[in-house]
């Protein structure tokens, strides 16, 4: 049996993405980032018994617009705050070592 070399996920992200600090890994881990807190909010939405709609009303947005937040399209702080404030979760946010709480 031939030897086969194991890569660590760092290594492989380097070799499929790039290197940090590239303008293809940055994207790809924005992108991921973005994708998280909207699967977070998801998740959230979901606990609480909450339809996509429900929570739309209680933000003051379509329901469109929660599935674009939930999917990672359109969010900033101050979205991410107002769906988690809406539904009344607790959440924390850490950015390069700062934290956020929210509500």
């Amino acid at each position: 049996m031939e030897n086969m070399k194991l890569y660590t996920h760092d290594e492989m992200l380097n070799r499929v993405v790039g290197k940090a600090g590239t303008p293809r890994r940055d994207t790809f881990e924005t992108e991921l980032q973005s994708y998280l807190l909207g699967e977070a909010i998801k998740q959230a939405r979901k606990k609480k018994e909450l339809t996509q709609s429900q929570l739309g009303e209680l933000m003051g947005v379509q329901r469109a617009q929660i599935s674009r937040i939930e999917r990672g399209h359109n969010l900033t702080i101050g979205t991410i705050i107002r769906a988690f404030k809406a539904m009344g979760v607790s959440a924390t946010l850490s950015f390069g070592g700062e934290t956020l709480a929210l509500c």
